[in-house]
């Protein structure tokens, strides 16, 4: 029977895989406190958070949440980077950190109940933010409406070069007479 100490901590690990739409388990053996910090400022700023974890606290909440999947990366000093946001962005912070850091290491991830390696979830660094995405979609959509537009526009801007030739001709009479 677990103390209510260790209770809380399964709930609320349970409740983080419940709601993330990722979750990165990291290998941080090495990194200093300051290094922690400012990789947690980064990833708060992303709406991201980082938090260590128990092994084993984990396990059970896993097992409780049917992500039991994550088990066998259970293994060593373990923290989950996990956003409920973008998934892409928390990867792609927590990739560009393991790189620049050169000591934490990705252990894998847990994406809509999928177990991604870690060589996914740098795959997944390397798409699009969403916004990226929305940005490409709404530019597609607008380039054949502005088409569009052009083509309705011609008749229109005919008669209106026709209309102020006609204008200039009148002048041009006015002022001979």
């Amino acid at each position: 029977m677990p103390t209510p100490e260790k209770a809380r901590q399964i709930e609320e690990i349970s409740e983080i895989l419940r709601t993330a739409s990722l979750a990165i388990l990291t290998d941080y053996r090495g990194l200093t406190v300051a290094d922690m910090t400012a990789f947690r400022r980064r990833l708060q700023e992303q709406q991201a958070n980082l938090r260590v974890v128990k092994n084993t606290l984990t396990r059970i909440a896993a097992e409780r949440t049917g992500t039991a999947v994550i088990t066998p990366l259970l293994e060593g000093p373990t923290a989950l980077v996990y956003t409920s946001g973008d998934p892409v962005t928390a990867a792609k912070l927590t990739v560009e950190f393991a790189r620049q850091s050169r000591i934490l290491t990705v252990k894998g991830a847990l994406l809509g109940g999928q177990l991604l390696s870690a060589a996914d979830v740098e795959a997944l660094a390397t798409l699009p933010s969403r916004e990226e995405l929305l940005a490409k979609v709404v530019g597609g959509l607008q380039a054949p409406l502005y088409g569009l537009v052009w083509v309705l526009s011609g008749p229109i801007r005919g008669l209106l070069y026709v209309l102020q030739g006609r204008m200039r001709q009148l002048g041009g009479e006015a002022e001979a007479a």
